[in-house]
C-alpha cells in the first residue's frame, strides 16, 4: 500500500542572523551612555538638560529593543523565526546570535530521539492474534515542516508509527515456510516498516534513522496451541531426517554385504534384516538385542 501524505507548502530556509557578541557589547555600551546622559541631564535642571535626559532615555529604549534580538542557541537545537506571523527562516548556528528583535523564536530540538510503541494486539495475515511492538529512531530534518506542517510533530510520529506497525503486522503471517513471515524475515520486515513510517512522517519534516521490532509473539490465548504445533512440526522434521538417514544406512549395509559376499540372503531374509535395522536406527529407545543361537531360518 502506497502512503500518499500531503506535502506542506513550506520548507526550511536559513534565517538572517549576526554574531550576537558584538551586538551585546554595543548595546551594553549604549545603555551605559544613555544612563550617564539621563543622570547628567537631570542634574542640570535646565531645558538643555531635560533634552539631554530625554535623548538618554530614547537611547536606552533603543538599546533595549536591539538587545531583544539576542538569541542563545544550544547545540542540537534550532530556532524557528516568525515575523508578524510569517515564517522568516530557521536559526541553526549554535552560540549567541542576533536576529530581528520583533521576531518570535520557537525552539525545535534536532537531537536524535527514540520512540517505542506500546504492545499492540493485532491479527496477522492468517488471522492469528499476535502481540507486536517496535522502536523507532528519528530526527527532525526540516524544522519548518515540523513546526507548521502538523500540530504536534512528536505526537504525530507516535501515532503514525503505531499505525505502520499495525499495518505491517496484518500484512504478513507470523510464521510460514513458503512466504515472507514476521518471524523468519525480520530484516525484510524492518526495512518495509522503516519505509512505511518514513512515508507517513515525511510531511512533518522527520527522518527515520532506524526501526526495529522489539516484541513479536502469539497472543496468550493461542500461544500454547501454537507452541504445540511448532513442536509437532519439529518432531516430524526430525523423524523425516532420521528415516532418510536410516534408509541410506540400510542400503549401504546391504550393498556391502552383497559386494563382499559375506552372506547370501533371500528376499524374505533381506526384508527381515531391513525391518530390524530400521527399528534399531529409527527407535527413540535403545534396542534390546536377541541372540540367535540357531541358524538364520530358526
Amino acid at each position: 500500500m502506497t502512503i500518499d501524505m500531503p506535502t506542506p507548502p513550506i520548507s526550511e530556509r536559513p534565517a538572517r542572523d549576526r554574531n550576537g557578541w558584538p551586538v551585546l557589547a554595543l548595546t551594553a555600551l549604549a545603555a551605559l551612555i544613555a544612563t550617564a546622559m539621563t543622570i547628567f541631564g537631570i542634574a542640570q535642571l535646565s531645558p538643555a538638560g531635560w533634552i539631554i535626559a530625554g535623548l538618554g532615555v530614547l537611547l536606552l529604549l533603543a538599546a533595549l529593543v536591539v538587545a531583544c534580538g539576542l538569541t542563545p542557541v544550544a547545540p542540537g537545537e534550532a530556532r524557528v523565526l516568525q515575523v508578524l506571523g510569517r515564517y522568516s527562516g530557521t536559526l541553526r548556528t549554535d552560540g549567541l546570535r542576533w536576529v530581528n528583535p520583533i521576531s518570535t523564536r520557537a525552539r525545535v530540538s534536532t537531537r536524535i530521539r527514540n520512540h517505542e510503541t506500546g504492545i499492540a494486539k493485532v491479527n496477522d495475515l492468517d488471522g492469528n492474534p499476535i502481540e507486536i511492538s517496535a522502536v523507532v529512531v528519528w530526527q527532525v530534518k526540516d524544522t519548518a515542516r515540523a513546526k507548521f506542517g502538523v500540530d504536534d510533530f512528536v505526537e504525530f510520529v507516535a501515532f503514525q508509527t503505531e499505525a505502520a506497525v499495525r499495518h505491517i503486522a496484518g500484512s504478513f503471517p507470523y510464521d510460514a515456510d513458503d512466504r515472507t513471515s514476521l518471524r523468519e524475515n525480520a530484516d525484510e520486515i524492518t526495512a518495509q516498516l522503516s519505509e512505511e513510517i518514513m512515508a507517513r512522517v515525511a510531511s512533518a519534516g522527520v527522518q527515520i534513522i532506524e526501526s526495529r521490532l522489539t516484541r513479536l509473539a502469539y497472543a496468550p490465548e493461542i500461544a500454547q496451541a501454537m507452541l504445540r504445533r511448532q513442536q509437532a512440526g519439529a518432531v516430524v522434521a526430525a523423524r523425516s531426517r532420521i528415516v532418510e538417514g536410516a534408509v541410506g544406512m540400510v542400503e549401504a549395509a546391504l550393498a556391502r554385504l552383497t559386494e563382499h559376499e559375506v552372506v547370501d540372503l533371500d528376499e524374505e531374509r533381506k526384508a527381515t534384516m531391513v525391518s530390524n535395522l530400521l527399528v534399531v536406527l529409527c527407535g527413540d529407545r535403545d534396542a534390546q538385542p536377541v541372540v540367535n543361537t540357531g541358524s538364520l531360518y530358526q
